[in-house]
């Protein structure tokens, strides 16, 4: 039987009303076979997700402080679901079970991993499938990173056993079974490293949005949904700010071909944002796919007569930067001058000492900072095919008044990147959107 692999996130299984409409989701196809749960999320906006609730709890037990305050409120949620649900199935005894865990174990892993643990036993009882204790079959190695080719093995022998199952996100175990917890949103990556092992046709993503948005909502109003578009373009809206994937959730169905469709819990009907490997798989194209960006970025510019002549100068500018730990975004560069953009965080930490340090080993005839940059990513593999594409991005900065201080373009053509005053960042965006969303498709090759 083909398989459908379900990851469902914290608002989705928020409360009651969230696991009923996870159930109908499920048992509506029934090639989804396997779903992996995150941790309880808000129910509102004044409310706290469970893992804030239980990072809470740590730090009390780490104190020495007694935590049964905080402790209490985790129970009730789960209670309270399972009471509202009309489950037969009292949670209290495992609940207690894990309290007295989390003051022998007390590992800020093992107690962040129980908000999720404690959902899919209990996403387990009421879909009646069978659970798998993500710690037995979600492996590291002994340094802390994840073993993804073993894990792909063990698991995949264990779900051949399993026509349904209930697997925890965000959790793994060491090799001597301790509990070893991915980076916060780390369900995304269990549920494509469980559609990886299960060999599924398909990874759906549930969440409270109906797939990714053209651009920002906050920036632009009623901005078009993404239908379809490829890994390689998700890597690049997910790096400049749209948010709605984990970036690392992409490689596991990526390298294995599985398209991810991320879909709404609330909204099941709407077909949502499908993601595929080709992009010769995407039906239809518009020049752009996606627009996103950040602000807070600075431009150091180097310059230097015949840079171009004198060997290792790049080298040694990537040097000075790399002694501070600190990374950068982009490099754009010209014949006697090259720019390195970085964070404004990043760079604020060791301003003075970076440029002392270009200027002792890069002899440079000029340093220059320039902060307050924002960048702005047009991602879209169709720009390729599109005659005029660079131009027409450009006449929208230029009637809405924005100057550009930055240009980068990747051989790949797969996205321009501008860098503009970070007042005029939302103004730039709104400007790049109407021109190719609003004002119609420009005339292809």
């Amino acid at each position: 039987m083909s398989t459908i692999v379900c990851k469902f996130g914290g608002s989705s299984l928020a409360d009651a009303s969230g696991f009923r409409k996870a159930r109908e989701i499920l048992l509506a196809d029934p090639r989804r076979r396997y779903v992996v749960p995150s941790a309880p999320g808000k129910r509102h906006s004044g409310d706290e997700k469970i893992t804030d609730l239980l990072y809470r709890c740590y730090a009390k037990v780490e104190k020495g402080e007694d935590f049964s305050d905080i402790f209490e409120k985790i129970a009730a949620r789960y209670i309270g679901i399972a009471e509202e649900l009309g489950m037969d199935f009292d949670p209290r005894p495992l609940l207690e079970e894990t309290k007295a865990r989390i003051l022998s174990v007390h590992t800020p892993d093992f107690v962040a991993s129980r908000g999720e643990y404690l959902n899919g036993v209990l996403l387990s009882k009421f879909l009646g499938w069978d659970f798998l204790d993500a710690a037995q079959v979600m492996h590291f190695d002994k340094q802390g990173n994840f073993a993804a080719e073993w894990t792909n093995r063990a698991l995949g022998e264990e779900l051949k056993a399993h026509e349904h199952a209930v697997i925890p996100g965000f959790y793994g175990a060491f090799p001597d079974g301790s509990v070893r917890t991915f980076s916060r949103g780390g369900s995304d990556i269990s549920g494509a490293v469980v559609a990886r092992a299960a060999q599924a046709e398909l990874y759906e993503n549930w969440t409270d949005v109906s797939g990714f948005l053209m651009a920002d909502p906050r920036i632009v109003e009623n901005p078009k949904g993404i239908e379809m578009l490829t890994y390689r373009e998700l890597r690049e809206l997910s790096y400049m700010g749209a948010t709605v994937l984990h970036e690392d959730a992409i490689f596991p169905v990526h390298k294995a071909g599985i398209p991810t469709n991320i879909r709404n819990t609330n909204d099941p009907s709407h077909p949502g944002t499908m993601i595929v490997s080709r992009e010769e798989d995407v039906k239809s194209r518009q020049p752009i796919t996606g627009i996103a960006g950040h602000k807070n970025f600075s431009l150091i510019s180097i310059e230097k007569a015949m840079m171009n002549a004198e060997l290792g100068f790049g080298r040694r500018v990537l040097q000075a930067v790399e002694e501070f730990g600190i990374s950068f975004e982009h490099l754009p560069t010209g014949i006697d001058t090259m720019c390195v953009i970085i964070s404004d965080k990043e760079l604020n930490l060791h301003r003075d000492k970076l440029i002392n340090r270009l200027s002792d080993i890069c002899q440079p005839d000029h340093i220059e900072i320039s902060s307050g940059l924002a960048l702005i990513a047009t991602v879209g593999q169709g720009m390729v095919r599109t005659r005029g594409t660079a131009a027409r991005l450009f006449n929208a900065l230029y009637k809405a008044n924005v100057n550009v201080r930055m240009i980068d373009q990747g051989s790949s053509e797969l996205n321009i990147i501008v860098g503009v005053d970070g007042e005029e960042f939302e103004t730039a965006v709104r400007a790049i959107y109407k021109a190719f969303i609003e004002e119609g498709p420009a005339q292809g090759v």
